[in-house]
């Protein structure tokens, strides 16, 4: 057949060429809560302080991804470039997809002293949305904590880090940690003294970005009943260190984040779980894609 195609041919075509993404991205494909977006908006223009500044891409594409993707909820991981200006949480709210699709976290300093109050505020201001507030502490083992600039790599051994631990407890949010294995042993000492704040690791510790006994005292962290892991990263694809995790936090502390923002990207993450977790029971599948994630947001 020769000449100009035929809606209907192009229609059939499209239904054809992308047919290895459709078991993936269609609605047989397992739920998911995807417990770790950054969203960068064209309409926000970056913090004067930001730590580095990505290209931005509309809210309409990753909106048109999630339509035909399992992913049931979404946590917006509130990204460094933003800092603590927190406008782009209120664009985002009011276009999700269906009511209570989004919730997020917030991202102060955690040794300002004004700090708990504005997490009280920003959590007055989207009831039942701020789940948690990131920490960062990913600077070089053995350089001294910041005390200003970018708000990240401050001292976890500042009296307001644990001011921040009490509000949280008070507002019914995590602590989510996003730092390198070496600082462990700290982050352990918090979990333990606030033993009823739910303490979240991401990337899955970062683990292998220090020496092996910063990973296990990383892993050791499993051991404590408020800390999760996420299993999400630029580790994602390490399938030995996904199973470490997993046998150090099982299934009831293990959540999924930046599972991707196209199909391409969540093809790629999904064959990253599923050599991952290859071989454990359809139930843990369940609680580290969907069960665990649901219970520790409140949804």
């Amino acid at each position: 057949m020769t000449g100009r195609p035929t809606r209907r041919s192009l229609l059939w075509g499209a239904a054809l060429a992308p047919w290895s993404l459709r078991p993936v991205l269609a609605g047989a494909g397992e739920p998911l809560i995807d417990s770790h977006v950054h969203l960068f908006l064209p309409e926000f223009a970056y913090h004067p302080k930001a730590s580095y500044q990505p290209p931005s891409h509309p809210l309409s594409e990753y909106l048109a991804f999630l339509k035909d993707s399992p992913v049931t909820n979404v946590v917006v991981v509130h990204p460094e470039p933003y800092q603590d200006d927190h406008r782009i949480l209120q664009y985002v709210f009011a276009h999700e997809p269906a009511p209570n699709f989004f919730k997020a976290t917030c991202l102060f300093d955690p040794i300002d002293p004004k700090t708990p109050d504005r997490m009280e505020s920003l959590s007055r201001q989207y009831p039942g949305r701020i789940v948690a507030i990131r920490i960062h502490e990913v600077h070089k083992a053995g350089t001294p904590p910041s005390t200003g600039g970018a708000i990240k790599d401050r001292d976890l051994g500042d009296p307001g880090v644990k001011n921040v631990f009490r509000k949280a407890r008070d507002l019914k949010m995590a602590i989510q940690f996003h730092f390198i294995p070496y600082y462990a042993p700290q982050v352990a000492g918090l979990a333990r003294e606030f033993a009823d704040v739910p303490v979240i690791l991401d990337h899955l510790a970062r683990a292998p970005e220090g020496t092996p006994a910063d990973a296990a005292q990383a892993m050791s962290l499993g051991k404590l009943p408020n800390v999760y892991m996420k299993y999400s990263g630029p580790h994602a694809a390490d399938s030995v260190l996904a199973r470490r995790a997993f046998d150090a936090f099982g299934p009831d502390h293990m959540i999924c984040g930046y599972v991707g923002m196209n199909a391409a990207e969540f093809q790629k993450w999904s064959g990253n779980f599923d050599r991952a977790f290859n071989g454990i029971s359809p139930l843990d599948r369940q609680k580290i894609r969907v069960t665990t994630a649901k219970k520790l947001f409140r949804w």
